[in-house]
């Protein structure tokens, strides 16, 4: 037994000698070492996204230097993920030239340079984003006596009517609401649709072709898992992940956001908020610390109600503490609702009717998100009451402003001051649209067949940018991809 111990301690103690020994000699290595590195090519003139018209050339030619055109060799791939033999969108040469076949999306790509005089490869990564003549410009919605019409407006402000019936050779449905441009802010503003919404119904249409939509529900009937049996739409706003909410028979539907974005379900529609309600059309969606609420309002019950979007659409109606009731209950309006604008997710506007006629300006704020409570901040009789009803052409921008149209002309509202201006631009026709540029720098007013682009910039008062023309009947709605 001792005769084994001591054979372990040696074997530990020449074990400690060897990495003592080691370990010494890297610390005196200084590392002077003299490395012949092979020559690295320079790539020039090689972009990281290239756009692609969809059946057009696509040429990338970069320039590549410190490498004898004898030993140099290139192999490029394009990522396409639905592709069947993926080594159809593989190619060789020192540039790429092919006839881009692919869909209008964006697509990985990477170009590998490799030195044949010693088996070196180097790796440049790029990325392919195929468009077609619909990716980018304006596309808008009106009514012809009763019919309704898509238009589409290029970069160069040339107007392509009836774009949706010389595509996909029928008529839309009668009865137009409203447009929208569905994308998806979360995952980098993914492209998914167009709604084009009518009061029973409404089409899906792919964002690059404007066919209506054949691999997700195409129509507003199949976009529900079991649709009811008749549809009266009330309005539509769309969440920032690319899905619709909104009033359908006066309950309030969510498109269904559990599922990737690309999916044939994602915002289809399942059962309605669940309770005994009926919803007026106007309604707001609110964010608080990036939680979005909505504000609605019961229009027999004509009280001020709470949604939340737990997932789905979750009805609440008044579960909400009322503060500053003493100047309107919230509870029990007693009025009828014409108009709902909200300024920067804080101050809300409600614009009611008493029985008499009388048309009220209610100010409050709703913090649906929790704790929740619900203020009241004025109510008084509005200056202007023969502006407002139901019909009424009404937007509220950032800046603090509410700009409303009457007959053919426009005025912009201060809330706080009751400050009215009338803005310059003549306007032929009945308004009978009002959207904002995405930098609210521009108002666009539709009337008589013709866009209206008014600056209402600080220190503007509505001059007219542009105006432009061809548009069958009257603009109801717009949107644009840019």
């Amino acid at each position: 037994m001792n005769q084994e111990r001591s054979l372990d301690k040696m074997k530990k103690l020449i074990i400690s000698i060897i990495v003592s020994t080691l370990l010494a000699s890297c610390y005196k290595d200084k590392g002077n070492y003299v490395i012949d590195m092979p020559e690295s090519p320079v790539l020039q003139n090689l972009d990281t996204l290239y756009e692609a018209m969809t059946g057009d050339s696509l040429v990338i030619q970069p320039k590549i230097v410190g490498l004898a055109a004898e030993n140099l060799e290139c192999d490029w791939r394009i990522d396409v993920p639905e592709a069947l033999v993926p080594e159809a969108n593989h190619y060789k040469g020192n540039a790429l030239r092919i006839v881009f076949g692919l869909e209008a999306k964006r697509y990985t790509a990477r170009l590998t340079v490799t030195n044949k005089a010693n088996g070196m490869k180097y790796f440049y990564p790029f990325k392919v984003q195929g468009v077609t003549e619909f990716s980018r410009g304006t596309l808008v919605l009106s009514k012809d006596q009763e019919e309704s019409k898509l238009s589409f407006i290029k970069a160069d402000n040339s107007v392509q009517p009836n774009i949706y019936e010389v595509i996909n050779g029928q008529p839309l449905p009668a009865e137009p609401l409203q447009l929208h441009y569905v994308k998806n802010q979360f995952t980098g503003n993914t492209p998914l649709g167009y709604w084009i919404i009518s009061k029973k119904g409404g089409v899906r249409l792919n964002v690059n072709s404007l066919k209506k939509e054949s691999e997700k529900p195409g129509t507003l009937h199949d976009n529900f898992f079991l649709a009811p049996p008749t549809i009266n739409v009330g309005s539509f706003q769309a969440h920032p992940q690319g899905v619709l909410l909104g009033v359908i028979n006066d309950k309030f539907y969510g498109g269904a956001t559990t599922t990737w974005d690309q999916s044939a379900t994602y915002g289809m529609f399942g059962t309605y908020a669940d309770g005994d309600y009926d919803l007026s059309s106007k309604f707001v969606l609110s964010t608080v610390n990036n939680n979005y609420t909505v504000i609605g309002f019961e229009k027999n019950k004509k009280q001020f109600v709470r949604i939340n979007l737990y997932g789905s659409p979750m009805y609440f109606g008044t579960q909400y503490s009322a503060i500053g009731s003493d100047i309107f209950n919230p509870t029990n309006i007693g009025m009828d609702l014409l108009q709902l604008v909200q300024i920067n997710n804080a101050d809300t506007y409600a614009y009611v009717k008493n029985a008499n006629g009388q048309i009220y300006e209610l100010m409050f704020n709703a913090n649906f998100a929790g704790p929740f409570n619900f203020t009241s901040g004025h109510k008084r009789l509005f200056i202007r009451p023969e502006w407002i009803t139901a019909d009424t052409k009404m937007l509220a921008s950032r800046s603090g402003y509410i700009y409303i149209a009457a007959q053919n002309q426009i005025f912009r509202y201060n809330p706080l001051s009751e400050q009215v201006q009338s803005l310059k631009t003549d306007i032929k026709g009945e308004v009978t649209m009002l959207k904002l540029e995405d930098d609210e720098s521009t108002l666009i007013a539709g009337a008589a067949g013709t866009l209206y682009y008014l600056d209402i910039q600080v220190g503007k008062s509505g001059e007219l940018v542009k105006k432009i023309e061809g548009i069958p009947g009257s603009p109801i709605d717009m949107t644009w991809r840019k």
